[in-house]
């Protein structure tokens, strides 16, 4: 069974290094490496049917999800985009727009609703689930910034470009690195060459134990679009509510896709 990373969550962690930058722009050959994977992906645990919403990164849209919603909803979920166009920061209206998504999708189904965040996604996950506990299942994050300083990643200039607000008041009108009262799982590369990997990490909490740190190989580009980070995706999103487990490395093929979480 996989092991929480002895990495720590640092609020001084660099944004990444220009040569991981450079490496973002192997993003194109994870989205390739999706067709020879398809066989393998399509052997995770087949969906129940709930209500799965994913939000983009930020200055992406429901089209960059487009793959990963198809995967999903192959596998049996019924599966949204966040149907709100671009994604330029928490403008007015925008969390309020999510949040009626969330409780209109949850009534409607009648269940609670799982929901996946890339990047800046991520943190509208984790807060809507923090405010709405009672319609969330459970929060998975691709490369979501959470624990850090603004300043551990490469692209807060352009959220205040896009967004029009100060980042710096911005983190302080939520308290990120709480993770939500819901199972969490946050998915983080070492090799993510816009968010510095330790700002993903989730720090055990007591209030939650049902948190967790999955490591894959990927950029943060390609996260979204990496079979791995889908596997892992899928695997979560098929837990039986109540029964939550931590991801294992089971196999020795996930051995070797998967870092080991105690280095």
């Amino acid at each position: 069974m996989a092991k929480a990373s002895k990495a720590t969550p640092s609020e001084h962690a660099p944004a990444p290094n220009a040569l991981l930058m450079a490496l973002e722009f192997r993003a194109p050959w994870e989205f390739w490496s999706l067709l020879p994977s398809w066989p393998a992906l399509m052997r995770a645990p087949v969906g129940d049917g709930h209500p799965v919403i994913v939000f983009p990164g930020l200055s992406a849209s429901d089209g960059s999800t487009l793959p990963l919603r198809g995967y999903l909803q192959n596998l049996g979920y019924d599966v949204s985009g966040w149907n709100q166009g671009y994604n330029f920061g928490p403008r007015a209206g925008i969390l309020e727009t999510a949040k009626r998504q969330v409780l209109d999708t949850c009534e409607a189904a009648g269940e609670p609703v799982s929901l996946v965040g890339w990047s800046l996604g991520g943190v509208y996950a984790r807060e809507l689930a923090k405010e709405l506990p009672q319609c969330v299942r459970s929060v998975i994050t691709l490369g979501t910034p959470f624990s850090g300083s603004h300043k551990s990643t490469n692209a807060w200039r352009l959220y205040e470009l896009t967004s029009g607000r100060s980042i710096t008041q911005e983190v302080e009108n939520f308290d990120l690195p709480t993770a939500p009262p819901v199972p969490t799982t946050s998915i983080y590369s070492r090799t993510d060459g816009v968010v510095a990997w330790s700002a993903s990490l989730q720090a055990t909490s007591r209030a939650n134990p049902n948190t967790e740190n999955v490591e894959v190989f990927a950029s943060h580009i390609g996260l979204g679009l990496n079979p791995t980070a889908w596997w892992v995706v899928a695997d979560r999103l098929a837990q039986t509510p109540g029964t939550w487990k931590p991801f294992e490395r089971a196999g020795r093929l996930q051995q070797w896709v998967f870092p080991d979480p105690t280095r």
